[in-house]
């Protein structure tokens, strides 16, 4: 992976690009339910349900089940490479090389989200998603403490590392507020989907810039 780093820098950065990827499925998968997909009462997880039924007291039927599932395991895939790719660049601490760890182990549990359906082995699926939430938020926290890179940056990192680990707390005690089941979700999910675009996006910005600056300049 060092050698991928070095000679294509922009792979891991463009990676975590593309995560962007997991907000359009989900608008495309919710848009053939019918009835309607609630963005507040149904979860994330209803998405990937591979049949049509009552499940945990909520109607849940979803045609394109498949395509979110594909979405699920290639968030994961995207979360863990990315990581390790990048760690390579900015993981020059011990601690900045743990929050990178704990990001990849996360994207293990998207993997494992998408592979077992919440309608399937349940216990599977519900360790996955406690896999990605709690440590890939805990990771933005350990960003933001440890990365070398500007102070919004940082701060955004911390700030949302710690919303979402608020939520989570909320969403597993039951207290969803009027957010509903999928709104207190998403809380708890989407900060760190969304960091890893910003963060991507900035990182091949930066890369960007430099290279566009004339050695002779830099000398």
């Amino acid at each position: 992976m060092r050698g991928v780093a070095d000679r294509f820098p922009l792979v891991g950065p463009l990676v975590w690009v593309s995560c962007v990827q997991y907000f359009i499925v989900q608008l495309v998968v919710a848009s053939a339910w019918d009835p309607a997909y609630s963005w507040r009462l149904n979860s994330i997880s209803d998405l990937g349900a591979t049949h049509c039924g009552e499940f945990d007291g909520r109607l849940v039927c979803s045609p394109w089940h498949g395509l979110m599932n594909v979405s699920f395991v290639f968030l994961g895939l995207a979360m863990a490479v990315g990581a390790v790719l990048i760690a390579q660049v900015l993981g020059d601490s011990r601690a900045s090389r743990a929050g990178f760890a704990l990001m990849a182990v996360a994207g293990v549990g998207a993997i494992i989200v998408g592979f077992f359906p919440e309608n399937g082995i349940y216990g599977v699926h519900l360790a996955g998603a406690d896999l990605a939430f709690l440590l890939g938020n805990v990771a933005l926290v350990v960003f933001g403490l440890s990365l070398r890179v500007p102070t919004w940056l940082r701060w955004y990192s911390v700030v949302s590392g710690v919303v979402a680990l608020v939520a989570l707390v909320l969403f597993l005690v039951h207290h969803r507020l009027f957010l509903g089941l999928g709104g207190m979700e998403r809380v708890v999910a989407y900060p760190q989907t969304i960091w890893l675009i910003v963060v991507g996006s900035y990182l091949v910005v930066r890369r960007t810039q430099l290279e566009a600056v004339p050695a002779d300049a830099t000398a």
